[in-house]
């Protein structure tokens, strides 16, 4: 199984421009031959790309440094150094790029195979031939090539994701994930099953697809890193809905109205913005006797709040066919 990394920190240096030339023309039968050294190559770019194929930051968790080449030097007879190549470095699309220094947001790549430049190259001195004028006709200097940029970078993966499921351990994201999309992940009945995010893509409506992902480990305090919470609430910020998980077993203490309170208070001490996302309540678990007994309070708690309930049962299929609609519903109104 791929290691799931959705952090990095790299340093990157871009290459120096070569040093320009300074020489002369050496020609039979030519006494007075003039300056001819050429210019040096610029030093390559480090540069940023989104690729589609990546799915983690793991690569750059083993390889931290990339410099680029520097500039070839200039030569004589008016022959001008090589640009060194642009260096590459590939990253998930989705990847925000951060100056470690300043927090400075640099860029973020949503699309594959958009780029980033974060490290330009030096230019390339002027040769000797570059300084000739009529009062200097013989120069004998040339500049030395600029050197390149050096920076250390944070980079930050954030799932593309349209909808992201959210809810306190064991309320059953993982098998609702696996139950409405191809995504298979670990399940098991123990808090924190989910070790990284799963994304799944769900058809509706006739080919219609969107993109969904189980947002693990969020508990009271996530915000301030309890639980796993604070490592995963950053892919909450891409999504357009939220797919709230209220755990309706009878075999355990919890209450689905406290938890849904305790983790809106997460996510708007995170972030504000997290609470302007719409959000669909989904009871889940009512295959269980008593769990159908406690959807009634569930249901007249947020009646008075003004909010429709989509009750749901992961485990017998009950409800996903309505919640798959209704999510596909409020994304097309977003679209508009």
């Amino acid at each position: 199984m791929v290691k799931f990394i959705d952090e990095a920190k790299i340093y990157v240096k871009s290459g120096r421009g070569g040093k320009g030339c300074v020489s002369f023309r050496r020609e039979k039968f030519v006494p007075r031959g003039g300056p001819n050294g050429g210019d040096g190559g610029n030093g390559g770019d480090v540069t940023i790309v989104a690729r589609q194929n990546m799915s983690s930051l793991l690569d750059h968790h083993y390889k931290q440094h990339y410099r680029a080449g520097n500039g070839e030097h200039g030569k004589g007879k008016d022959r001008h150094g090589k640009n060194a190549e642009t260096l590459l470095v590939p990253v998930p699309v989705g990847t925000v790029i951060k100056d470690y220094d300043t927090g400075e947001i640099l860029g973020d790549l949503t699309e594959d195979t958009e780029t980033l430049v974060v490290a330009k190259g030096g230019r390339g001195g002027r040769g000797n031939a570059r300084f000739a004028t009529s009062t200097n006709r013989a120069p004998r200097y040339a500049e030395p090539g600029e050197e390149g940029e050096e920076k250390t970078l944070v980079l930050e993966l954030k799932l593309l994701a349209d909808v992201g499921i959210i809810g306190f351990p064991n309320a059953g994201k993982s098998t609702l994930i696996s139950r409405i999309s191809q995504a298979r992940p670990k399940i098991a009945d123990y808090p924190f099953t989910t070790l990284i995010p799963n994304l799944g893509v769900v058809s509706y409506d006739e080919g219609k697809t969107f993109i969904v992902a189980d947002i693990p480990g969020l508990i009271k305090g996530a915000h301030d890193g309890a639980g796993l919470g604070i490592k995963f609430l950053r892919h909450i910020e891409r999504t357009k809905i939220l797919i709230h998980l209220l755990d309706l077993s009878p075999y355990t203490e919890r209450d689905p109205i406290e938890d849904y309170r305790q983790m809106n208070e997460e996510l708007e001490a995170y972030s504000p913005e997290l609470m302007k996302k719409p959000q669909i309540i989904a009871p889940n678990k009512i295959d269980i006797t008593e769990s159908r007994e406690k959807l009634e309070e569930i249901k007249a708690y947020f009646k008075k709040l003004g909010i429709k309930v989509f009750p749901t049962s992961s485990a017998t299929g009950e409800g996903l066919k309505k919640l798959i609609e209704e999510v596909g519903k409020r994304l097309e109104g977003l679209k508009d």
